[in-house]
């Protein structure tokens, strides 16, 4: 049977509203963005039309602007709500200006044509949208899957997510290692680097933004400054670049840079981020140890854990108000701080079975107002509760 995303049901419900905007779904490679528009598609009964720019024939812009002008007079013709789907929108030569003329002269006729655009190119399509778009265009963002989502479609235990990940092209191939970690490699990390960020933003070092890659998957968990990741790069100029480059693999869906939480409004930019994975597939797909490996050794499977919870958190708060920091101040450290507004808690995530202090919380509440401090593990909420868990839930009690 197939699997439906809870994701697919705010869009459906979009798409039978009156017509009033630009419907974009954004998100990284590989998580189901086609795959859940076509399922939309595929139900609609009205006229439509799915265009993709990979099609032999349709990359060129005037069949784009061609083929929406021939739906929009089928629409107006048949007075029903009709659909128009654009994939891989990004790759048409200058898709901002005949989306704006198309959308703009349907407008004015009064013609119900619902559009969705998706692409694999967040970076450039934001640029589009904001530059010429404005006011026409509602996003969705779609996130990397949850453990939630992989079990229920793949049937995979908490230690399978933990280390395989949530992309769900990859899962069938988790029985074979070597040829799940090539396709991780090849099909994702090496795809998304040179196309969604070397060929469409300018980059001067792109040997540095790979080395950078790697460096935070290999650290992911762990708070490392600027100036320790420029002692460990070759090439690496310096701290602005690689907070630049840092902030590109966070848009295209692979690693974060976290702030450090102050407990202040205004935003700084801290020296030290703590690097965080979107999704551990990356981590278990660049690291010599394999799933027995690592599930063995206590100290190496805390790592994946802590970096799992992350990823949980990040995704969560794709498309919200939440924020997801860390705090350290001298040895005290505490994992992750989730906030929205005033309301801050602190998360420990702590694998081991037996029961450890947790110094961080308590030096973090004599310090800061937290409105709860929380553990996840065998000492606290158990990692299969902690993955059912919504943002919000974190914050009652």
């Amino acid at each position: 049977m197939l699997y439906h995303r809870p994701i697919e049901k705010n869009i459906v419900q979009r798409i039978l509203e009156p017509r009033h905007f630009i419907q974009v779904l954004l998100g990284p490679r590989q998580v189901g963005k086609t795959t859940i528009v076509k399922e939309i598609f595929e139900t609609f009964s009205g006229p439509k039309l799915f265009i993709s720019a990979d099609d032999p024939g349709l990359s060129q812009s005037q069949n784009l602007d061609e083929l929406w002008r021939e739906l929009s007079l089928k629409v107006g013709e048949q007075k029903k709500d009709g659909l128009l789907v654009i994939d891989e929108i990004h790759k048409y030569h200058q898709w901002e200006k005949i989306v704006k003329a198309r959308w703009d002269e349907d407008s004015r006729k009064k013609i119900p044509l619902k559009v969705i655009i998706l692409g694999s190119a967040p970076l450039l399509i934001q640029k589009g949208l904001t530059e010429s778009l404005a006011g026409r265009f509602e996003v969705t963002e779609i996130s990397h899957w949850l453990f939630d989502e992989t079990k229920k479609a793949f049937k995979m235990n908490i230690e399978e997510y933990i280390y395989f990940g949530g992309y769900p092209g990859s899962l069938p191939l988790i029985k074979d290692e070597t040829r799940w970690k090539s396709y991780i490699k090849n099909s994702l990390i090496e795809t998304t680097i040179s196309r969604d960020i070397m060929l469409l933003t300018r980059i001067d070092k792109p040997a540095l933004l790979r080395q950078l890659f790697f460096l935070s998957c290999q650290y992911s968990g762990q708070i490392l400054s600027y100036q320790k990741m420029v002692g460990q790069l070759q090439d690496a100029g310096n701290t602005t670049t690689l907070a630049h480059y840092l902030d590109l693999l966070s848009a295209v869906g692979f690693v974060k840079g976290l702030q450090k939480f102050t407990g202040s409004k205004v935003l700084t930019r801290s020296s030290s981020p703590k690097l965080q994975v979107y999704n551990t597939a990356l981590i278990s797909a660049l690291s010599d140890e394999s799933f027995a490996s690592a599930t063995e050794s206590p100290s190496v499977w805390g790592r994946w854990v802590e970096s799992a919870v992350g990823t949980h958190l990040l995704n969560k708060a794709i498309g919200t108000d939440y924020k997801i920091e860390y705090w350290k101040d001298g040895s005290y450290e505490v994992d992750f701080i989730l906030s929205r507004g005033k309301k801050v808690v602190a998360i420990e995530v702590k694998s081991g079975k037996k029961k450890e202090s947790l110094p961080g919380l308590a030096e973090i509440r004599r310090k800061h107002t937290i409105h709860r401090g929380l553990v996840v593990g065998p000492q606290g909420i158990s990692l299969s509760d902690f993955f059912k868990m919504e943002l919000e839930d974190f914050f009652k009690g």
